[in-house]
């Protein structure tokens, strides 16, 4: 099918725009894990990160039968059949939830993090954040394809619709990082962000689904007091 129509232009645009909001869950996270490597790495965890979204994303895409499959009931607990896809996404909370409260924990309860003492930035080495950033990816990029596979049949639709999702992600995602390193405040926010991702996923895969439009209004709102807080604060200085 040729690709270059009206009809599949307007599919890519529409699919991009509702990849790119899918993918900031995981901008926030690349920007929080990267943060904890010196500033000389965090590029290359960035676009290291970035770049497997991609691939797996694709992957994804030629797997379709295999996607299918995983929203079949794979096992029943405590009255309710999860399927492979909810287990997936009930893992992924987890992990965002212990990841989300580690970090807090390190910033509310100590005066310095480990990492921000001297030599502490190399104790975090570049193939573990990777290695964690690509571990989410493949969460995310589960959700992300299944949403893609939902709106069109059109496998090269899709897969144009998810590299420039990511090629728009690398761009900004760089400006996101340095801006959430330089404000402590933001950053806070931005791990409180995790954190409610992480519930939201348990809670999808548990059966118990919430609108994305919900979370992303309340992540926009408190940005926006935030920003308005660092003006303000901006202001006095001067």
């Amino acid at each position: 099918m040729d690709l270059f129509t009206i009809e599949n232009a307007i599919a890519v645009l529409t699919l991009t725009s509702l990849e790119i909001v899918l993918g900031i869950d995981n901008i926030v996270f690349i920007a929080i894990i990267a943060s904890r490597l010196g500033p000389e790495r965090r590029d290359t965890a960035r676009l290291i990160g970035l770049s497997v979204a991609v691939v797996t994303r694709l992957l994804l895409l030629l797997t379709l039968s295999y996607l299918a499959s995983l929203t079949s009931p794979l096992l029943a607990a405590m009255g309710k059949s999860f399927s492979g896809r909810d287990l997936i996404l009930i893992a992924g909370g987890v992990f965002l939830i212990y990841k989300a409260t580690k970090e807090i924990h390190e910033k509310t309860e100590k005066h310095e993090s480990e990492l921000d003492v001297a030599g502490g930035a190399a104790v975090v080495s570049l193939a573990g954040v990777v290695s964690q950033i690509v571990l989410i990816d493949i969460i995310f990029s589960l959700d992300s394809v299944i949403t893609a596979v939902g709106m069109t049949n059109n496998l090269p639709v899709m897969a144009a619709a998810v590299v420039l999702a990511v090629v728009v992600m690398l761009i900004f995602s760089g400006a996101i990082v340095d801006f959430i390193e330089a404000n402590p405040t933001v950053k806070m926010l931005a791990l409180s962000f995790l954190l409610m991702i992480g519930f939201v996923l348990v809670l999808d895969g548990a059966g118990h689904h919430i609108e994305k439009g919900y979370i992303y209004f309340a992540m926009a709102f408190s940005l926006s007091v935030e920003m308005l807080n660092l003006r303000a604060a901006k202001n006095q200085r001067s």
